[in-house]
């Protein structure tokens, strides 16, 4: 419209409602403006009309502030506002003196955990006092080919218009727009940073609904932020070694003095305007990296280094957002190498513990996920993590999450032995205790369990009446879990062993009446450990009639496998005891047990623990005969003895060494088995060889069985001899003893045979 033709339009504004601004100091005062276009007769013939406000911002309010003069000041410069509502206003500005901090600062400092990522606040570059209207979006686009401060005007009512879900769907239609902010971005935002963190925050609003990734992913958004990304921090390393320079400068000079000061205000004022540009970014690509493929293309761009050169930021919210990032991709390998690769434990150990509850819980979710990485749980070790971590177990926040990461770190047995020299047993010990449902959670018992298997760590929680109110907690709620961690700290030997004497009674009546099957596996395993030698055994079996119970249950299906193989150990426990091992053997249990191995030859631990019964039952007189005459056992045990477990050969061996002690005619049938089997690939070729000799040359015309098995070889000496200097030894006459290529090693009167370790060894 011309000047000339001005008087033909009609402006008026109307004032409405004032009310505080929900998060900041501010007043925020409703108005409506309405315009209307006149003819010339001056009758109205096109209006309009359109709800605005207006903010004022009262920085400086404090508790020391005259609130009657501030409300004075602010009527008078705000023409918007009638001088009749100075009462109002005052109200208003006494309110705001005396509120307590809102949401805008609520996590920031010690405060409930929120759990959730923030949007960016309002900053500089987006705040206006004017209200954008989605019927105006043509002229913002202009704004946006006119100077920068037009363009920074234009993208904030873009901004404005964006925040609005309800007019993102309109938006989006308009690829003109969308287009336009695009090439500003990408030609302009190293001109200015409001200019970049306004367009960015616009297609961050669009990545905030997965409908619109395939919009953002259209235009590139993604990788042009990256870029960015990657120059700011670039540009931040350049400000922070300039700013160095200027702070190693001599002092004695004033000038070079004030001239430092004046830079670190400017680089403060810079990295502020950074860390929003940054926070937004982050916040857009997180969106995006919701697809595992875009994530992936990330990667490939060096998501990970960016992020870890941030965490050198201290802007809290900037962290979360970095945090929760890392914590996101930490879940593939690739990427907890390279975070490895990164110091992530170093850097992310300057944040535990913070003043930031959702900072803070993160980050303790971050470490977790990495703590699946043995090395990198020793890292967190090394570099001090654990008294730290032990500290948050008083925080009901961050309890659940440290439990987890204190449990993984016990998982290693070296890392078990550091709890000691924390306050970890005895909060451990408290929590559970002081646990008032019937059930502790599962976290906090697998770390106790854990715990117990370390020596030193189940003294410290037997000190005192430990043990017995673990005891007496276990058996009022009959928790398996916590009767596992008890039997853990029965396996130890030393005075905590012989606290478990008095609680004997409990646990026998534990496994004779309880249905809880868990229970009784626990139980068993704790009687099984109590191998105190002044133990009366066969007392314990017979007045809790035992023996029967266990008989039993050694028959083939009868339990389940873990059950089973509590019942054997405690059989091989008792046993050590000549009564005990009489009753047993009496009771036909050696029977059961072979039985037993029969059924159960393909599960290690259960023949084991079987042999390992035999092995105590050939220590005593009584029962050595019973196994050795009346039962197979010595011939499974030979069986046995070549198994491909290494502890049940040993316990094999050990058992068979006693049995030869005792018993002419098993000795030789164990020496010719081990024999045979340290030579079996001499006695296979020499069988292969009788076999292609068919016209007798080497042997005469003497025959042999194919078989050599079926004969004892110790008698067949014709099979060690063979030529020398073209001479047949004939097997009548001892020959010299020679090595393999023919040369006489010495004058025994053994006949030659190959070296093998049984020799060498002399178990023969």
């Amino acid at each position: 419209m011309q000047v000339e033709d001005a008087r033909y339009l009609k402006r008026k504004v109307k004032g409405g409602s004032i009310d505080v601004h929900p998060t900041e100091k501010a007043l925020v005062v409703h108005y409506e403006l309405e315009a209307t276009i006149l003819a010339e007769t001056g009758d109205p013939m096109l209006g309009e009309r359109k709800e605005c406000q207006k903010i004022i911002r009262v920085r400086s309010l404090n508790s020391t502030t005259d609130v009657a003069s501030l409300a004075a000041e602010v009527v008078d410069r705000c023409k918007l506002i009638h001088p009749s509502k100075l009462p109002e206003v005052e109200q208003l500005l006494y309110y705001l003196q005396n509120r307590k901090e809102t949401s805008a600062s609520a996590g920031v400092k010690k405060g409930e955990l929120t759990g959730k990522l923030k949007e960016p606040p309002p900053y500089e570059g987006m705040e206006l006092d004017e209200v954008a209207n989605i019927n105006d979006i043509d002229e913002y686009v202009e704004l946006l080919y006119e100077d920068i401060p037009e363009k920074v005007r234009g993208t904030a009512l873009i901004l404005q218009l964006a925040r609005n879900p309800d007019n993102l769907e309109e938006l989006h239609t308009n690829e003109t727009a969308l287009g336009a902010l695009i090439r500003v971005l990408r030609e302009d935002w190293k001109r200015s940073v409001e200019l970049a963190t306004n367009i960015i925050y616009i297609f961050f609003c669009f990545s905030s609904f997965s409908q619109f990734h395939g919009l953002v992913a259209h235009f590139k958004a993604g990788a042009l932020v990256m870029g960015i990304v990657e120059q700011e921090l670039k540009r931040h390393g350049l400000w922070s070694e300039e700013l160095k320079k200027k702070k190693k400068a001599p002092e004695e000079n004033p000038q070079m003095k004030k001239d430092y000061e004046k830079s670190l205000k400017k680089y403060h004022s810079l990295v502020k305007k950074q860390e929003q540009l940054l926070r937004v970014s982050f916040y857009l690509l997180l969106n995006l990296a919701e697809d595992t493929k875009v994530e992936i293309k990330m990667r490939n761009k060096n998501i990970v280094p960016l992020l870890m050169k941030t965490l050198e930021r201290d802007h809290h919210e900037l962290l979360i957002l970095v945090v929760s990032f890392l914590k996101k991709l930490s879940i593939f390998v690739e990427n907890k190498h390279e975070m490895a690769s990164n110091q992530i434990i170093e850097k992310m150990t300057k944040l535990i513990p913070c003043d930031h509850e959702d900072l803070l819980n993160i980050s303790l979710r971050l470490l977790l996920n990495l703590s699946f990485d043995a090395e990198l749980r020793s890292k967190m070790i090394k570099l001090g993590l654990l008294p730290k971590l032990v500290m948050l177990l008083g925080n009901e926040n961050h309890r659940l999450v440290t439990l987890c990461l204190l449990y993984h770190i016990s998982m290693d047995d070296k890392a078990k032995s550091m709890f000691t020299y924390t306050d970890c047993i005895p909060v451990v010990i408290r929590l559970i205790l002081e646990c008032p449902t019937d059930k502790v959670e599962i976290e906090l018992i697998a770390l106790a369990i854990n715990l117990a298997c370390n020596k030193r760590n189940a003294q410290i929680i037997c000190e005192g009446n430990g043990l017995r109110l673990l005891m007496r907690k276990a058996l009022k709620f009959s928790d398996p879990l916590l009767l596992k961690m008890i039997r853990n700290i029965s396996q130890h030997d030393g005075p905590t062993k012989h606290q478990f004497i008095d609680y004997i009674s409990d646990i026998a009546s534990i496994i004779k009446n309880s249905d809880d099957e868990e229970l009784v596996v626990e139980a068993l395993g704790i009687l099984a450990n109590l191998t105190i030698p002044d133990l009366d055994y066969e007392l314990i079996l017979r007045e809790y009639n035992l023996v029967p119970w266990i008989k039993n249950k050694l028959e083939p299906g009868a339990a389940e496998d873990d059950l089973v193989l509590e019942v054997v150990m405690l059989v091989g426990t008792v046993a050590m005891d000549d009564a005990c091992a009489a009753m047993l053997s009496n009771s036909g249990i050696i029977q059961s047990l072979i039985e037993l191995l029969n059924a159960k030859q393909e599960d290690d631990e259960i023949v084991c623990q079987i042999v390992y019964v035999f092995y105590q039952m050939v220590f005593h007189e009584a029962t050595r005969e019973v196994i050795i005459k009346q039962t197979q056992a010595p011939a499974y045990l030979i069986d046995l003895m070549h198994d491909k477990n290494a502890e049940i050969r040993k316990v094999c061996d050990n058992t068979l060494d006693i049995i030869s002690e005792f018993d002419e005619e098993w000795s030789v049938k164990i020496k010719l088995e081990k024999f045979r089997w340290h030579n079996s690939q001499w006695l296979e070729m020499v069988e292969s060889q009788q076999m292609e000799e068919a016209d007798g040359v080497m042997y005469g015309d003497e025959s042999y069985s194919p078989y050599i098995q079926e004969s004892d070889i110790l008698d067949r000496p014709d099979l060690f001899y063979g030529y020398e200097d073209g001479e047949l030894f004939d097997g009548t006459m001892t020959p010299e003893y020679v090595d393999e290529f023919g040369h006489p090693l010495n004058d025994a009167g053994y006949p030659p045979r190959p070296e093998s370790a049984m020799f060498r060894n002399g178990s023969m």
